[in-house]
């Protein structure tokens, strides 16, 4: 399919099935679905040109409608959501696309900002957001994913683990070497679809990452950092947790400029 140069999509998949947490897009977050955050923070985000919910699941997109959202239905088997995501580019004119995790919600416009602006002024074909991990329990959380970067902020490797290894120091006294990985991706839209046509990696099937699988062939991933707060939620018990920090949120961005953070649609 022909596409606009420089076009931006935001693509968000969202599946019902999940282990830890069966129905997380429509988990209630402050009275919305979790996701309805992600896709009201996409929407304010200035050279955006689509953004679509993708699922397989009905309920999923009855929700999206609810909402006035637009959606795609991609029920063929997928291994990945950003597989599915790759589904859903090919039937688009989007030359540039952004896998948007729906439960990794950007607190702020700048975050996404802070990965599509630089993005699209590089020669860069896939690229993700780093953020510095702060305390010890985030850092040893194997649900919070490490990345560890080379000198030009290309991706090295992508763990559950802590990395890197500190070996003549204590965990808790090395933030400033650790950093997490957000569940964001920027793709040339070739990319992304030869991404999806690859075999899974045996370090993407032994870490359940998939973004282990670019790495082992060869596709390069440029790395940005972001200082701005997302909503990352994993497991029914943090929910709780997440709506505290959504509301101190909102309420602190009652005294900010509308444009600097990310307000959900009443």
């Amino acid at each position: 399919m022909p596409h606009n140069p420089n076009s931006v999509g935001v693509l968000i998949p969202a599946r019902f099935g999940s282990s830890r947490f069966p129905g997380k897009p429509l988990a209630q977050l402050a009275g919305r679905p979790l996701i309805q955050h992600a896709y009201e923070a996409a929407t304010q985000v200035p050279n955006v040109s689509e953004v679509r919910v993708v699922t397989d699941d009905a309920r999923i997109a009855h929700a999206v409608k609810e909402f006035g959202g637009q959606v795609m239905i991609i029920d063929t088997p997928c291994r990945t959501g950003t597989d599915r995501v790759a589904k859903a580019a090919a039937q688009l004119d989007c030359s540039i696309i952004v896998n948007l995790q729906a439960d990794e919600i950007p607190l702020h416009p700048s975050l996404l900002r802070d990965l599509i602006d630089p993005f699209l002024d590089s020669d860069q074909t896939m690229g993700t957001l780093r953020r510095q991990l702060s305390t010890t329990d985030e850092l040893q959380d194997t649900a919070l994913v490490k990345i560890v970067t080379d000198i030009h902020q290309h991706a090295v490797y992508f763990s559950r683990l802590p990395i890197p290894f500190v070996r003549d120091g204590q965990a808790g006294d090395t933030a400033t070497v650790h950093y997490s990985h957000l569940g964001i991706y920027i793709f040339q839209r070739e990319t992304l679809l030869h991404f999806a046509d690859l075999p899974t990696g045996v370090l993407e099937d032994a870490e359940k990452l998939e973004q282990l699988r670019a790495l082992e062939h060869g596709i390069t991933i440029r790395v940005w950092e972001t200082k701005h707060e997302s909503l990352r939620i994993d497991r029914p018990e943090e929910l709780k947790a997440a709506e505290a920090q959504f509301m101190r949120h909102t309420s602190q961005s009652q005294s900010c400029p509308p444009s600097s953070v990310y307000t959900a649609s009443t």
